[in-house]
């Protein structure tokens, strides 16, 4: 045996059996993931008449969604369903993570900020679809899980900042495209002030607590902007800092 062969060996017998079945469970629960979504798509027909883009799923399928749970359970992480990550947030199903990065049309030239930053999975696919991702959490110790895990995974294209969403992120702008994960019953006049012309903001648009119309709007020119209703959902309510 050579020394390559052997070292190659070593290394293959310092890795837990565990560990190696876990990781090909987890493979096989995001292939699952990805077809689910697939799936999905196809019976929404009228609010994705051409599926989900390609590119969208080729990096959702490349993602470890597991490592962005606190139990890191990979059957919780990829059925498409949300998954609660403690604060009141929750990671959205991945449909929903899905479609809403497929409508910000995300290129990889592009600046992307995210309002409500939670466990950091979307920022990763943002990060892999864009040029920088910019994105602001309002509760700290999510932000610092989120910056620890977008570290370790070594997506150095994505900044992790504790604020105000409503806020926007001025200093990192002017966005292509800005993905709101929170529900509010308008849209914050800061988000539209930073998208640039031509961009787009997909945002779930309704009262907290009841169904939401997820909507995309685009910036047609300063100060203009048009909007269309994509379908109903739910998500968590847009948290401001108390006074």
């Amino acid at each position: 045996m050579t020394i390559k062969l052997l070292a190659i060996a070593l290394a293959m017998l310092a890795v837990p059996h565990g560990a190696v079945a876990q990781e090909a469970s987890c493979a096989r629960e995001r292939a699952a993931m990805i077809e689910a979504i697939r799936a999905h798509a196809q019976q929404d027909k009228t609010a994705l008449p051409q599926g989900i883009s390609e590119d969208v799923l080729k990096v959702m399928a490349a993602i470890e969604r597991h490592r962005f749970i606190p139990d890191g359970n990979c059957a919780v992480g990829y059925a498409d369903r949300p998954v609660s990550i403690g604060h009141r947030s929750t990671i959205s199903q991945p449909f929903i993570v899905a479609l809403m990065t497929h409508l910000a049309e995300v290129a990889p030239d592009h600046t992307v900020l995210e309002i409500g930053t939670g466990s950091g999975y979307q920022a990763a696919i943002l990060g892999r679809l864009a040029k920088q991702v910019c994105t602001v959490e309002l509760v700290a110790p999510l932000a610092v899980g989120a910056m620890k895990v977008l570290g370790d995974l070594g997506y150095d294209n994505a900044r992790v900042r504790v604020g105000d969403g409503y806020q926007g992120w001025p200093e990192c702008g002017p966005f292509d495209s800005i993905i709101v994960t929170a529900a509010i019953g308008h849209v914050p006049s800061p988000l539209i002030d930073q998208l640039k012309v031509g961009g787009r903001l997909v945002m779930p648009l309704g009262p907290p607590g009841n169904v939401q119309y997820l909507t995309v709007i685009e910036k047609t020119g300063p100060g203009e902007t048009k909007g269309r209703i994509v379908m109903l959902v739910r998500f968590v309510p847009f948290v401001r800092p108390k006074n």
